[in-house]
C-alpha cells in the first residue's frame, strides 16, 4: 500500500536523496550540532566502568568514547508488591542532558495518551453557508480542520462521498479551507538540514491533508524501452510526465540518475533515466509549495469522483452563518500514537504535540503545548529532570533529555492505566516499525521479539529506548544515547546493549 496512507513518514536518517530545487546547499559547517564541542567536558562526567567490558569495546571500534554516551538500564517493579524502583543493571552518566533524537516522541506520545486517553480522536467538521436544493450547494462548502494527524487519502476520499451522499453533488461556490486550530510560525523546510523535499521536514497543518506529500511510482514496461510514471494522490494544475525513458547498468542511486526537478510547482521533470534494473521502486516527495498541496488535492480529488465545483478551492474562514453539514472523527489516539512511534512519523508527532494546548480551549501552539507538556511533567516527574522540548518529534538540534528522565517516563508507563497501548506502539524489535532491520542487521539476536523498542536518528545521534524481557523473565526499561560525530557506527552497539539485557541468566 502506499506508505504515505499507512502514515510512515521516512525518518531523517533515511538514504539520500538526490534532487533538483533552487535550495541545494548541503550540509553547512556552521550546521554542526552546538553541543559537539561539549562533548571533551561531558566525557569527565559519570563511570565508564559502569558499562560492561563488551559495549565498552564495541565503542571504541566505532571511535566513540564513553563519554559521548548515556545509558540506564533498569529493572522494573514486578506486580507483586516489589519496590517502587528497581535495580539498576546501568547506571552510565544516566543524569547528564544529551539530544535524543526521535526517543523525544516517547514523551510527546505518553503525555497525549495520560492527558487526552487512548481512546481521543479529533473532529473534521463540514460546513455550508447556503441552502443544498436538488444536489446543489448554493453556497460555499467549508472543510474545517482539527489537526488530525492522519488525514490521508482513504479518510479524505471517505468525507469527500460523505458530502455526496449528505446531498451536495455539485457547489456553485468555492470549497474553503480552514486550518486555524493551529497558530504556526512561518515555516522553513529546508532549515533542518537543507532537504526541503524530504517528507520528514513537512510543516504541521491544522488541515494536513496527505503529509502535504506526493508517492512516485516507477515501473519498467515489458518492451524495455520506457518506465511509466505513476503519481497519489491526484494534484490539480501540476503536468506531470507519464514515462521516462529507461537505461542500462546497475540500479544504484537511480533517484540521481533520473534528474528530478520539482522546482517548478506547476510541472514536474525527469531529464535523465531509469535503471532498467531497479524493477518497480517508489519515491515519495514532500511537495515544493506546501501551502497549495492540499487545495490542489482536494480539487482534483472532488473531481475524480464525479463532482462538480463551479468556484475554486481557497483558504478563508467558517463564517458565523454557516451550519454544520457533518463530522468525521479521526482514527483513535491510540492507533495515531502507534504509527507515531513505530514509523518515527515526525509531522504527526507534531500534530499531536500542538493538539496538547489546542485542547484548553484555544488555538494549539508549540509554545503553549511547551507549557502544558512542562506543567504535566512537574505534576508527575522530578523537576530537574524535565526534558527541554522544541517541538515535541525530536526533529531538533536544541531538544534535551536524560536517560535517568526517560526511564522514569518508561517505568511510569509501564506501571499506568495505558501501559499496554503505549508498550504496543514501540516498534517489536527484529518484527516491525524501524526495528524491523534488527532480523537483517543480527538474525541470531536475542532481542527479535522480546524488545519493544523506539529508536532515534540524527546526524550525530543514536539513541534506542522501550522495554525488553530477560531470559530470567525480568522486564526492563533501557535507555542509551550516543551524541558523537561517528554515533551511526556505534549503532551496532545498541544492538548489542539489547542483548546483553536479556541475556541476564
Amino acid at each position: 500500500g502506499c506508505q504515505w496512507r499507512a502514515g510512515h513518514l521516512p525518518d531523517p536518517g533515511g538514504g539520500q536523496w538526490a534532487l533538483r530545487h533552487p535550495v541545494r546547499s548541503r550540509r553547512r559547517p556552521g550546521m554542526l550540532l552546538p553541543w559537539v564541542g561539549s562533548l571533551m567536558v561531558l566525557a569527565a562526567t559519570g563511570a565508564a566502568a559502569a558499562l560492561p567490558p563488551e559495549l565498552q569495546q564495541s565503542l571504541a571500534r566505532a571511535g566513540v568514547p564513553p563519554g559521548a554516551v548515556s545509558v540506564l538500564v533498569r529493572e522494573l517493579p514486578t506486580a507483586a508488591g516489589a519496590s517502587p524502583r528497581g535495580r539498576d543493571r546501568i547506571r552510565h552518566r544516566a543524569e547528564v542532558a544529551m539530544n535524543p533524537a526521535s526517543l523525544m516522541k516517547l514523551v510527546t506520545t505518553y503525555a497525549a495518551l495520560d492527558m487526552l486517553g487512548p481512546d481521543f480522536t479529533w473532529s473534521n467538521r463540514v460546513w455550508v453557508d447556503g441552502p443544498v436544493v436538488d444536489g446543489v450547494l448554493r453556497g460555499n462548502l467549508i472543510l474545517q480542520g482539527s489537526g488530525d494527524p492522519k488525514l490521508v487519502l482513504e479518510r479524505l476520499d471517505a468525507l469527500l462521498r460523505q458530502i455526496q451522499v449528505a446531498g451536495s453533488l455539485a457547489i456553485q461556490g468555492d470549497i474553503v479551507l480552514e486550518a486555524s486550530v493551529f497558530a504556526l510560525p512561518p515555516h522553513n523546510p529546508a532549515r533542518f538540514d537543507d532537504e526541503p523535499l524530504r517528507p520528514y521536514n513537512t510543516a504541521p497543518d491544522g488541515l494536513l491533508v496527505n503529509f502535504k506529500s506526493l508517492i512516485f511510482r516507477f515501473t519498467p514496461t515489458p518492451d524495455g524501452a520506457l518506465a511509466t510514471v505513476a503519481h497519489e494522490p491526484p494534484i490539480a494544475g501540476v503536468t506531470i510526465p507519464a514515462n521516462v525513458r529507461l537505461a542500462s547498468g546497475p540500479c544504484g542511486d537511480w533517484r540521481g540518475q533520473l534528474q528530478a526537478d520539482f522546482s517548478d510547482p506547476r510541472e514536474v521533470r525527469f531529464g535523465g533515466s531509469y535503471p532498467a534494473t531497479c524493477g518497480e521502486r517508489s519515491w515519495p516527495v514532500a511537495w515544493v509549495e506546501p501551502q497549495t498541496y492540499a487545495s490542489r488535492v482536494i480539487q482534483a480529488m472532488w473531481s475524480a469522483i464525479g463532482g462538480q465545483l463551479y468556484g475554486r478551492v481557497r483558504e478563508g474562514a467558517t463564517p458565523p452563518s454557516a451550519r454544520l453539514l457533518l463530522s468525521q472523527p479521526s482514527l483513535p489516539l491510540s492507533e495515531i500514537v502507534a504509527d507515531v512511534n513505530k514509523f518515527s512519523n515526525n509531522v504527526m508527532a507534531q500534530q499531536v504535540f500542538l493538539t496538547l494546548s489546542a485542547q484548553t480551549g484555544g488555538r494549539g501552539s508549540f509554545d503553549g503545548s511547551r507549557q502544558r507538556l512542562r506543567d504535566w511533567w512537574r505534576q508527575r516527574f522530578a523537576p530537574d529532570g524535565e526534558p527541554h522540548i522544541e517541538n515535541g518529534s525530536g526533529l531538533s538540534r536544541l531538544e534535551r533529555s536524560s536517560a535517568a528522565s526517560l526511564g522514569a517516563l518508561l517505568e511510569r508507563a509501564a506501571a499506568g492505566p495505558h501501559g499496554a497501548v503505549f508498550e504496543a506502539s514501540l516498534p517489536l524489535a527484529g518484527v516491525d516499525g524501524t526495528m524491523a532491520r534488527l532480523r537483517d542487521r543480527q538474525p541470531e539476536a536475542l532481542a527479535i521479539g522480546n524488545a519493544r523498542i523506539k529508536t532515534g536518528s540524527l546526524r550525530d545521534v543514536a539513541a534506542v529506548a522501550g522495554f525488553a524481557t530477560g531470559q530470567s523473565g525480568t522486564r526492563y526499561s533501557v535507555v542509551a544515547i550516543i551524541n558523537h560525530p561517528q554515533a551511526a557506527a556505534a549503532r551496532p552497539t545498541l544492538d548489542r546493549l539489547l542483548d546483553w539485557v536479556i541475556r541476564d541468566r
